[in-house]
């Protein structure tokens, strides 16, 4: 009997013709990673730059404009506000027209913005180019992660976002460097135009290197299926507590980083401005910790890497009450070490927890982390004038012990989830 009389070719044959189910998502090591890797890197160096690129200079601005560390700290706070009010409206965006587009557009206009915040006539021009220049960065970070979620094999998504989040590192370091000794040399005018030069090379490198998305479904613009999506996530007790500790994370950060450059310049430490920038070369602990977040997590957990970032961040708090400069920037080394693998930790679980509207899930951690900054500058601030940098350090501490509480309460909910009888079908 022939092989087609008892349909052995026909199965063969079929068999046969049946495509290998493939992931073509990138990943380390394979074609286009390195490329996007660098240009998220970039994008990243970018927005921290151009976000922060007034903290380090605020004495300067203080100076020029006659006015206290709290009317100066909105230069800053304006800026996170601004990204903080757009991010979700933005991540809308990034859903229908695709995040490569959104994040090329929004870092165009806030590099392009930066190079006309040097000719702002007063304070308030100032501070209103800056709250323009956050609100055109809305566009990038939770596209950014939005992207990675979708374009990134699971595995390697938290290692993929945390040198996401490193580039934010190195951008807020160098753009707070470089402004302080070029501010030193010319003035803060200049400094700040320096950055918005380095912003704009950032920006077309990233169209360059950026690979073509190819995981990418557009969605709806309907205000409805928004407002649903985003109700969605604010129900989930997870995604709820990750906004929460991104948020606090973030106060911490913004407090110390706004008012250490007016406690670096005053008695008894009285350090000239290109020396205060240079303390900003901390953020390259940040690059690490924000780089191996991913070893962390699979060492200790979530939850217990969480516990980690918390601890070191408030270690940090209390050296850096020293009179000793050493102890200081060893409290400075914790604190962003601390904060950066927290972020990158909280982050990287908001993208892993969304099964849908991943850009609106991450723009809502956006928003709440920016929120975070914005009360961290605002705050810090008036606590420094109120009570000097001790006071500052108190924020600073009750915002550790929020992050605390939050997570030891999300132990406690999933020991209990984890007990909870499996209904029988």
């Amino acid at each position: 009997m022939s092989p087609a009389s008892t349909g052995a070719s026909t199965v063969v044959d079929a068999a046969a013709v049946v495509p290998a189910v493939t992931d073509t998502r990138l990943s380390p090591g394979g074609p286009g990673y390195r490329r996007m890797s660098l240009a998220l890197f970039l994008a990243g160096v970018a927005t921290f730059a151009l976000l922060y690129s007034t903290q380090a200079l605020l004495p300067l601005i203080s100076g020029e404009f006659g006015v206290a560390a709290s009317e100066a700290s909105w230069t800053v706070a304006a800026a996170t506000g601004g990204l903080a009010v757009f991010v979700l409206p933005m991540s809308a965006l990034s859903e229908r027209y695709g995040r490569r587009t959104v994040m090329t557009a929004s870092l165009v206009v806030a590099a392009a913005v930066g190079v006309l915040v040097p000719f702002a006539p007063s304070l308030t021009a100032l501070v209103a180019l800056r709250a323009l220049q956050g609100a055109a960065l809305a566009g990038l970070p939770a596209s950014a992660t939005a992207y990675l979620a979708e374009e990134v094999r699971p595995k390697a998504l938290v290692t993929a976002i945390g040198l996401f989040v490193a580039g934010n590192s190195v951008g807020g370091m160098s753009g707070r460097v470089i402004t302080g000794w070029v501010a030193q040399e010319w003035g803060w005018r200049i400094a700040v135009g320096a950055v918005g030069a380095i912003a704009v090379g950032c920006a077309v490198a990233f169209r360059v290197l950026l690979p073509a998305p190819r995981h990418f479904t557009p969605g709806s613009l309907r205000p409805r299926v928004l407002a649903g999506t985003v109700r969605d996530h604010l129900s989930d007790p997870l995604l709820r507590r990750l906004y929460a500790i991104g948020a606090l994370f973030m106060t911490v950060f913004g407090g110390v980083y706004t008012v250490i450059g007016y406690r670096l310049t005053e008695a008894p430490f009285g350090l000239p401005q290109g020396i205060v920038g240079s303390i900003f070369l901390v953020y390259l602990v940040g690059t690490v910790s924000a780089s191996t977040a991913g070893r962390l997590v699979g060492r200790l957990g979530r939850r217990g890497a969480l516990y980690l970032a918390g601890g070191t961040t408030a270690a940090g708090l209390l050296l850096s009450l020293a009179d000793s400069l050493a102890t200081v920037l060893l409290g400075l080394v914790l604190i962003t070490a601390g904060f950066f693998a927290g972020h990158a930790v909280a982050s990287s679980a908001v993208s892993r927890t969304a099964t849908h509207g991943r850009a609106q899930a991450s723009a809502l951690y956006q928003s709440a982390y920016y929120i975070g900054s914005s009360a961290g500058s605002t705050v810090g601030a008036l606590a420094f004038h109120a009570g000097g940098w001790a006071a500052t350090v108190g924020v600073g501490v009750l915002a550790v012990l929020g992050v605390v509480t939050i997570t030891v309460l999300g132990s406690r909910a999933a020991r209990v989830a984890a007990r909870r009888p499996v209904p029988a079908h």
